[in-house]
């Protein structure tokens, strides 16, 4: 991976050097004050990435906890009708049988 800065940065640092630059101060002095200013722009933007990054990944998680919750309600209900459902048809079987046994009984 180069840790080479693009172009763009490479002329702000140096825009920024030349704005700063001191009477008497040489070229080369002026290249090392903007390598500096570039490399603290690049660490400036890895950090902002950086800080995005973790804001969208707290973000997502606040969605899928958002998610869960609207679905907890649908799934309770849900299971408590797959609960229920057994009671009933074993209601249902014993009147039926109920039914029938007098039914016939009375036949």
């Amino acid at each position: 991976m180069s840790n080479k800065a693009s172009i763009e940065t490479q002329e702000q640092a140096l825009k920024v050097a030349k704005g700063t630059q001191k009477q008497g101060q040489t070229k080369a002095q002026t290249k090392l004050i903007a390598q500096g200013i570039e490399k603290g722009i690049a660490e400036y933007k890895k950090q902002q990435s950086k800080k995005s990054r973790e804001r969208d990944k707290e973000r997502k998680q606040q969605i899928k906890h958002k998610q869960r919750q609207v679905e907890e309600p649908v799934n309770s209900v849900s299971e408590y009708r797959a609960q229920k459902l057994p009671w009933i048809l074993l209601a249902v079987s014993w009147l039926g049988f109920i039914s029938f046994s007098v039914y016939t009984l009375n036949l």
